[in-house]
């Protein structure tokens, strides 16, 4: 009887797998371990909020003084030197993390006698000190200036004011804050920020290589 009439009946043979069909397996066992790690990271990726917003206040300056670079100790050939020396500084971002690059961001405040160069309140501003100051962003969406630890006047805990432009837009206007100052509590806006809020406005100063620095990185809705 021809062999393959009598072996007919009989269940096909399992041959064991070779060294190919298990490296095989192996692997594509690894991608299916795999493919949800590569894969969460993207899903899980959370936008940034953006920073909170506060009012412009009454102090924004009228008309753009002639020196407004990034150091406000400075203010043309006149030496500021009075209250602390300190740097502010951050990045600023979209809410995707990407560097606002081509932006400007401004900040104004009073000298350390509580006082800004503003028509609105009396004059009485430190001809040497600048009060308001502007840099252009780069690629990295860094910004610096030199300017005062911020100081306190009548009804307000210090502050820095904060404005953020891309060309033919306005992005953001804010206030930044110094953590651990008593007067904060006092503070009509700041008491009234939410904890997250004051997290994301309150900054640390501390000394640094050179100086006092406090960072504040900058979160816009583009």
């Amino acid at each position: 009887m021809p062999d393959n009439i009598a072996n007919a009946h009989l269940p096909p043979r399992h041959t064991a797998p070779t060294r190919r069909q298990w490296l095989q397996q192996g692997l594509r066992g690894a991608a299916l371990v795999a493919a949800p790690a590569l894969v969460q990271p993207a899903a899980a990726q959370a936008r940034a909020m953006p920073t909170p917003r506060q009012t412009e206040g009454p102090y924004y300056p009228v008309d753009i003084p002639a020196d407004s670079d990034g150091d406000l100790l400075r203010n043309g050939m006149l030496r500021y030197t009075q209250g602390e020396a300190v740097w502010v500084e951050g990045r600023v971002t979209d809410t995707q993390g990407v560097p606002l690059s081509g932006g400007t961001v401004e900040i104004w405040q009073c000298d350390a006698d509580g006082h800004y160069h503003h028509p609105g309140d009396g004059g009485k501003a430190a001809p040497a000190f600048q009060g308001f100051g502007r840099v252009v962003l780069g690629r990295d969406g860094q910004y610096r200036f030199r300017t005062i630890r911020p100081a306190p006047y009548t009804g307000r805990t210090p502050h820095i004011h904060f404005k953020v432009r891309l060309p033919g837009r306005e992005l953001l206007t804010t206030q930044m804050y110094v953590a651990g100052d008593s007067g904060n509590a006092r503070d009509y806006l700041w008491s009234r920020l939410s904890e997250k809020d004051r997290a994301a406005l309150t900054v640390r100063f501390a000394p640094s290589a050179d100086g006092v620095r406090g960072e504040f990185p900058i979160v816009v809705q583009t």
